[in-house]
């Protein structure tokens, strides 16, 4: 076996330490390569010292456990030399026994040195007294990042993350076997990085029940959850609040948490490390959540909170909301939540001993927060200031050059779930995969890296964006415009194998895109246009979906259809039903409305595809994975009428029949459109970019083909635009005007709050400058009207009326010209008198490429 010197193995670490690690294990057995186990050897031995970190034992009993899956051999782990040591695992700033190798020189202790998070992976030769032969060496600079390097190996041993969560199965090997070199992480981009369990009732609470046999999360549910984070590289999570209370509930939950690493913080209205379920189960006790009134009893309150939390690494929540995560007051009284804050800080000095900076604070700016810090208030350097989203996946606000300087840093608390308006969206994953990359991708640009939470729900059905959101908060920076798309590509080879990973991954893809189109708490048989033939187009499209995702389950081996159900069959399936039946919805009231009987057979397509809804989730529910998500799928999709609509049950939409038609009718003759022009944004003639910029296309971003922004986005875009070129038809060159719709996506005026621009004009004639944004937001006149029927559809449609100039052969060129960054262009239509409103803004028209 070759081995590697300390100097090359120190400059070997130092090009490693930047990239994400290379494969290392290899299942055959190789004359330069470390065997740690083959059919036939003796039981492999791991060596790890039972005084280093709680987390650290426990990740190593996984490791055990997940050894013996892969090869059916369980390791035997010890606390001294012992003969058949494989694999030494140590936490530099805690085992004795990565002190022994860096005292022996066997390892640079200034790898492991003033970082956070990191691993170290390595092969040794006889490294200490006792241990002959070659070991693998697993050396973390601190708790996690041991932790991460244990969890590396079992994800390349074949283990997914998701081996629980998703039953996601593990390939058996002959052997397991480790390349020679140095493999590591790195540090995390983002220093805490984690989920939020919200809106848990009535799924994951009944699953909890069934599952657990509690009415709340006990410890042994949250050792699942934290032990997922964990193996997806997080370290953070605000627990369920809706019914249950983390600390209060089980205190069990809160030592296993600090035992096993993950750090616990309290949402956005849940301040000083309580639960807002420990306030509404005494409310007659306590009296008013009302700090004017009542403030006595709430910074007992409080106090209580930081004295049960202290000594862990709890992140405390500051500030303060109103009752059940309402505003606190009508108005913004800035010199309350001050004067909030600074008892609050001092209750943590007191209770800690410490000053208040040494204790992790966060400060969200969710909803009506964000007034009072746009009103002048701020809080102390140290804290987290916590930005938000939109709730639908468009960040509101992100911090300028100036506000960057904040030492505290800020951080992103992003949305996959949301109870509220324009309707909730619970039932499924709806986040496209550009939407999500691009939005994170511009949240970090702006120097958001402190804290990422991300809004799971029930955590089921969110695999992928749990996934996506947690690597990306890893490391931003691997993702690209013109890579992020390996992402879904290798989330589907770890879960179901290289073979199938290509064909899953494009049908995730295609689904993220399609569910991102409308929810399906909003999709109804309106949404579309029956009469241009676009409702039959996108039902077709799921349904073409749905047969090539039961042609690839079908070609599974039976051990992984389960997975495939969870993470890809079953939301297809789902979604591709809740078409049919709408499509069917629409059809039924066309019929009937003309008097055709034909309406009939609609209606009954309507009814079967609502009971098929109920049969596709009783099949996850209680058939899938022998039942083992019980109460998981229960969630009412179908008759919201408002975001709050508290009706019992899934309604069956209305359908009308015929019972004795007059006549029979037929003979439906339709004429395709004319009159018209639509292109996508990724089809343009020519660019030009600002210096130091470029055009980048974020395939399948939007509704339709794609979408187009000028990266980076913090550098100026002066300068900047695309071109479109199109020739008109003779009789359309004597229109003197032409009304033309932009599309864009539907950004928030986050660098400026009056509103974000673009131009948009004819070369010859008139240029209309447009701002898109400007009334983006949640003030009282437009919340409702505008702020949430826009986000929620995720587009932002203007219209202007243009000159046409004259043209002797009817060539024309449109010029587009962002005048702010993160403007994402996806689709314009000129309107020559035939256009014809619809979701999708045509069918594009034909094109040739110069």
């Amino acid at each position: 076996m070759k081995y590697i010197s300390t100097l090359f193995l120190i400059l070997w670490m130092s090009v490693w330490s930047v990239q994400a690690a290379d494969r290392f294990v290899t299942f055959a057995p190789s004359e330069d390569g470390l065997t740690l186990y083959a059919a036939g050897s003796a039981t492999p031995v791991i060596w790890c010292s039972d005084d280093d970190h709680k987390g650290v034992l426990m990740a190593v009993e996984n490791l055990q456990t997940d050894f013996e899956k892969v090869v059916g051999v369980k390791p035997d782990k010890v606390t001294a030399a012992a003969a058949g040591v494989k694999i030494i695992i140590g936490s530099a700033d805690q085992s004795p026994l990565i002190k022994q190798l860096i005292k022996a020189k066997k390892l640079d202790k200034k790898q492991l040195e003033g970082v956070r998070e990191k691993y170290i992976i390595t092969t040794l030769h006889s490294p200490l007294e006792g241990i002959e032969g070659d070991v693998l060496l697993i050396a973390g600079s601190d708790k996690r990042g041991t932790i991460y390097g244990i969890y590396e190996l079992s994800r390349q041993m074949g283990v997914s993350p998701w081996y629980w969560w998703a039953d996601v199965p593990v390939p058996t090997r002959e052997a397991v076997c480790v390349r020679p070199g140095v493999y590591t992480d790195g540090e995390p981009a983002v220093n805490y990085r984690g989920i939020f369990l919200n809106d848990e009732a009535p799924c994951l609470t009944g699953w909890v029940k069934h599952a657990f046999g509690t009415n709340y999360g006990g410890h042994e549910f949250y050792g699942k959850v934290f032990e997922l984070i964990l193996r997806l590289r997080g370290n953070f999570l605000w627990p369920a609040m809706w019914s249950w209370a983390f600390y209060a509930d089980d205190p069990e939950n809160g030592r296993l948490a600090d035992e096993m690493g993950v750090i616990i913080g309290t949402s956005h209205h849940e301040p000083m490390a309580r639960n807002h379920q420990e306030w509404a189960r005494k409310r007659k006790e306590y009296g008013a959540w009302n700090y004017s009134t009542n403030k006595e009893v709430i910074d007992q309150f409080f106090r209580e909170g930081i004295e049960r939390m202290k000594g862990t690494e709890d992140v405390v929540t500051i500030g303060m909301r109103g009752d059940g995560d309402e505003a606190m007051s009508e108005d913004t009284n800035v010199k309350l939540l001050e004067d909030i804050v600074d008892n609050q800080r001092r209750i943590i000095k007191e209770v800690t001993g410490r000053p208040a900076k040494e204790t992790p604070q966060v400060w969200a700016l969710y909803k009506e927060v964000l007034d009072y810090y746009d009103k002048g208030m701020r809080v102390p350097d140290d804290v987290i200031m916590l930005l938000c989203d939109d709730n639908w996946g468009n960040v509101r606000r992100l911090p300028n050059a100036e506000e960057r300087k904040h030492p505290g840093g800020f951080g992103m608390y992003y949305h996959v779930d949301y109870v509220g308006a324009p309707r909730n969206t619970k039932w499924l994953n709806v986040t496209p995969i550009q939407g999500m990359w691009e939005q994170l991708h511009l949240t970090y640009e702006y120097g958001v890296d402190k804290l990422w939470v991300l809004n799971v729900g029930d955590l089921k059905p969110m695999e992928y964006p749990i996934t996506l959101f947690l690597d990306m908060a890893w490391n931003p920076l691997a993702y690209t415009a013109e890579n992020f798309m390996q992402h879904p590509r290798r989330f589907c080879a770890q879960a179901l194998g290289e073979e199938q990973a290509d064909e899953a991954a494009r049908i995730l893809n295609l689904y993220s895109k399609y569910n991102g189109r409308v929810t399906p708490e909003m999709l109804d048989a309106r949404t579309y246009n029956l009469a241009t033939g676009e409702w039959k187009q996108v039902a077709d499209d799921y349904a073409r979906l749905e047969a090539e995702a039961l042609r690839q389950y079908l070609t599974l081996a039976p051990a992984y259809r389960d997975a495939y159900k969870q993470l890809i069959l079953f939301p297809v399936q789902a979604m591709s039903n809740l078409y049919e039946m709408y499509y069917a919805q629409a059809m039924n009231h066309k019929l009937y409305a003309e008097g055709n009987p034909e309406a009939n057979a609609w209606g009954d397509k309507v009814e079967q595809t609502f009971a098929r809804d109920k049969a596709l989730t009783d099949d996850y529910n209680n058939v899938m994975s022998g039942g083992k998500w019980k109460n998981m799928m229960i969630q009412k999709h179908i008759g919201y009428r408002s975001w709050n609509d508290n009706f019992p049950a899934d309604r069956l939409p209305k359908v009308f029949r015929i019972a004795e038609p007059e006549k029979a009718v037929g003979g439906y003759v339709f004429t395709g459109a004319d009159g018209y022009v639509a292109m996508e944004a990724p089809h343009f003639f020519e660019c030009r970019a600002a210096e130091g910029t470029s055009w980048k296309v974020i395939p399948d971003m939007g509704r339709t083909l794609g979408g187009v922004t000028l990266i980076p986005y913090t550098v100026p875009v002066a300068g900047s635009s695309l071109s479109y070129k199109m020739k008109l038809p003779e009789e359309a060159r004597d229109l003197k005007q032409v009304k033309v719709i932009v599309v864009v996506k539907s950004t928030l005026a986050f660098q400026d709050v009056e509103g974000h621009k673009y131009t948009v004009g004819f070369r010859g004639g008139n240029e209309e400058t447009v701002n898109f944004n400007h009334n983006l937001n949640e003030l009282p006149e437009n919340v409702y009207s505008v702020f949430y029927p826009t986000v929620a559809r995720r587009v932002i449609e203007k219209e202007v009326t243009l000159t046409l100039p004259a043209s002797s052969d009817g060539t024309y060129t449109l010029d587009f010209k962002p005048l702010h960054p993160a403007v994402v262009l996806e689709k314009i239509v000129v309107d020559l008198g035939g256009y014809r409103k619809s979701y999708l803004y045509m069918d594009e028209s034909e094109c040739t490429r110069k």
